[in-house]
């Protein structure tokens, strides 16, 4: 007989993990994949992958049901760009550990074995629907000591398993335009060159790898460490992360790709809509925060609202981020492509700059990023659209694990909301 457990049920009781095999059935399926937007659809999940999806699929006898009817469902939410559990508090005295100063390592800093799957911001991103996340590095600033700009080696993290580490290396972070100049004596031509002195020093240690071994040394700038966190660089495995926005610095940027055959994505890219074309060509992705609108600095000049149709239309492929909400409001991304929407971006597009396109971009789209048959199950089920500012998730599971519904703010929500208590709020039940 099968075990059926209401959509209400499961989130009653928030379970840490769930059977063996679950169905999610009678919900409108939105599988950012080859097939498309599904009514009434069944989904069926083993051992945290998807199995089956499609309208007619039978329901093994022994599987947990939850029911979505009226609801849509989506693929989890992949977050592009950010600092989660690398900082709790930014102005704190704690460290930021994605801060990177100095260059004695540069390249070769690498946040992932600093991430914290217990941070409290965790919970607080999970269960309005972010399943996978970038944490990224980033150029420090400090009385005694700045960053550089390379900052070193991004990570794939999953916000839900006993193993949250889904991706080492990820992507290289390089600051350039004007931000770059500040790590480079004032000047974004200096920052260019010290980039492509990075890539030509990669380059010779790779080439000349043999002199290392029989213990001739060979007089380099960056460590030895760095120079081995390029080498997926230069083969053009490991994408560049290029915080970048003036147009002329993108053009710059193409003929880099260009010469040395990177790979490449653009974060930012507030003028990235006037290279449109450029960028489809040279296969460079971005990572665009469609409400900046406004001319922060003189790289931003030209940054408008729209940018996202413009990308769309010259097939560059782009995922969605707000530059202010990366790391303590990374849910915020399904308020980033409702804007992107009202400003005429198809809602389909929308939903797969949260999902599918941040997953290929970092070279996980054959495991995440949709719902297809083989995939990670990271499912939201959802009582509305997603994109809508009042609506939360109803439930999320991630690798197949319906994950609690709750954070620290909805816990102090929950005891500031005990009216009835004649308990001060600091002693009343969670």
């Amino acid at each position: 007989m099968i075990r059926l457990v209401s959509l209400l049920t499961a989130l009653c009781f928030a379970l840490p993990a769930i059977a063996d095999t679950t169905a999610i059935v009678g919900g409108k399926v939105h599988t950012v994949g080859p097939n498309g937007t599904l009514d009434k659809a069944t989904i069926i999940i083993s051992d945290g992958r998807i199995t089956a999806v499609g309208d007619g699929v039978r329901v093994p006898r022994d599987a947990t049901v939850i029911d979505a009817t009226g609801k849509i469902v989506t693929p989890g939410l992949f977050s592009p760009i950010g600092r989660l559990g690398l900082v709790e508090v930014s102005s704190s005295a704690g460290p930021v550990d994605s801060s990177q100063f100095g260059d004695k390592f540069t390249a070769g800093f690498d946040v992932a074995d600093a991430y914290n799957p217990r941070s409290t911001l965790i919970p607080v991103q999970r269960i309005e629907g972010i399943t996978r996340a970038a944490i990224a590095p980033a150029p420090g600033f400090g009385d005694d000591a700045s960053g550089h700009v390379l900052s070193g080696l991004a990570a794939i993290v999953n916000l839900g398993d006993d193993r949250p580490l889904d991706k080492r290396g990820a992507a290289m972070v390089v600051t350039l335009g004007e931000g770059g100049s500040h790590f480079a004596g004032g000047s974004r031509s200096a920052a260019w060159l010290v980039f492509r002195n990075a890539l030509n020093e990669a380059i010779d240690y790779r080439d000349h790898k043999g002199d290392f071994e029989r213990g001739m040394r060979r007089d380099y700038e960056h460590s030895i460490a760095d120079l081995e966190a390029l080498q997926g660089v230069i083969s053009g495995e490991v994408p560049l992360l290029v915080n970048i926005d003036r147009a002329s610095d993108l053009e710059v940027l193409v003929a880099f790709v260009e010469e040395y055959r990177l790979a490449a994505i653009v974060v930012g890219g507030a003028e990235a809509w006037m290279l449109a074309d450029k960028l489809a060509q040279a296969d460079i992705a971005v990572i665009l925060s469609v409400t900046s609108n406004l001319p922060g600095n003189f790289d931003r000049l030209n940054a408008k609202r729209g940018a996202a149709n413009i990308l769309a239309a010259a097939g560059v492929r782009f995922a969605l981020s707000d530059r202010q909400s990366q790391s303590h409001n990374a849910r915020n991304i399904t308020q980033t492509a409702g804007n992107a929407v009202a400003d005429g971006l198809e809602w389909d597009a929308a939903l797969r700059s949260i999902t599918l396109t941040p997953a290929e971009m970092y070279g996980l789209d054959n495991s995440v990023g949709s719902i297809e048959v083989g995939k990670a199950a990271d499912i939201v089920i959802w009582p509305a659209d997603p994109f809508e500012l009042t609506s939360y998730a109803d439930q999320v599971l991630i690798n197949g694990v319906a994950v609690p519904m709750e954070s620290r703010q909805t816990l102090l929500r929950d005891r500031y909301l005990q009216m009835d208590s004649e308990k001060p709020p600091a002693y009343r039940d969670r």
